[in-house]
């Protein structure tokens, strides 16, 4: 090996060493938020205020637990929650991948205007909403009912809006051609063509969708109100009822309801990570 190529190879591996701590570095700083919660969750209330505060676990978490269950219907709620986010976002993949296929690769009129439109409605403030929207639901009758909360969140625009490029970029115009001539239906071709060729679309979306609907707060708390039907969001809330918060219980609770986003991102970690790279790579 001559020299300048070791000194360029030294200098390539500086750099990667100084990327990997970087990375490392952030990585950590990302976690430990998570791992603060959980160590809260594990100590006693008066812990919470010590100086210095602890930053090893305790041995209360069972107990901090038990406190949670005893205040509110814990796992009640974590079902409820994972109904309406599971409902939602098969709902928001469903229909807003098939909205996206029509956009993308279908001609009709107006469709240029009416995609137009829908990026419109992604500058409205979620907030201008709620009272047209609360007031469609106690028409409907759908006050205390989780109806309120899935119906309205079936579709959304950023999905199609997500969906419609990721379509319109990484299914070739050949393909789609191609099984017109066979005689393939417009749904045929988006159920065996294109839903195979976009999944890491569709791990994306997914992981957003279920997301945003699990932390969702503002809407859930407007329109159900019986506690049978409380989303874990709402559910939390009526932990700081307490004439003295128990800092350590509401750790607890918020930490075993984050444990499922976890989960989920996890499984369908490899996907998203290559639809975020997959637009690098063709580029």
């Amino acid at each position: 090996m001559s020299k300048s190529r070791e000194v360029g190879y030294k200098k390539f591996s500086i750099k990667r060493s100084l990327v990997y701590l970087f990375l490392i570095v952030v990585s950590l700083a990302s976690l430990f938020p998570f791992y603060y919660m959980f160590v809260m969750a594990t100590r006693l209330n008066r812990d919470v205020n010590a100086v210095p505060p602890p930053f090893t676990p305790g041995a209360e978490l069972v107990s901090n637990f038990q406190k949670v269950t005893d205040n509110i219907n814990f796992f009640g709620a974590m079902g409820n929650s994972l109904m309406v986010a599971s409902f939602i976002t098969i709902g928001v993949l469903f229909l807003c991948s098939l909205a996206g296929f029509a956009f993308a690769k279908l001609d009709f009129r107006g469709k240029n205007f009416l995609f137009g439109f829908i990026l419109v409605t992604m500058m409205v403030p979620t907030q201008l909403g709620l009272i047209p929207q609360y007031y469609i639901i106690t028409t409907l009758g759908w006050l205390n009912d989780l109806r309120a909360i899935i119906i309205p969140g079936l579709v959304n625009a950023f999905g199609v809006f997500w969906m419609a490029q990721y379509i319109r970029d990484g299914v070739p115009y050949e393909t789609v051609e191609a099984a017109k001539i066979d005689g393939c239906s417009n749904f045929r071709i988006y159920w065996n063509i294109v839903i195979p060729m976009i999944l890491p679309a569709f791990a994306t979306l997914g992981i957003i969708v279920f997301m945003q609907v699990w932390n969702d707060f503002l809407w859930p708390v407007v329109v159900l109100r019986e506690p049978a039907v409380h989303t874990i969001q709402v559910a939390l809330r009526s932990l700081n009822d307490a004439r003295q918060m128990d800092y350590g219980m509401i750790m607890s609770g918020t930490f075993w309801a984050t444990v499922p986003l976890l989960i989920v991102f996890l499984m369908f970690n490899r996907l998203f990570i290559e639809s975020l790279t997959d637009g690098a790579v063709k580029s």
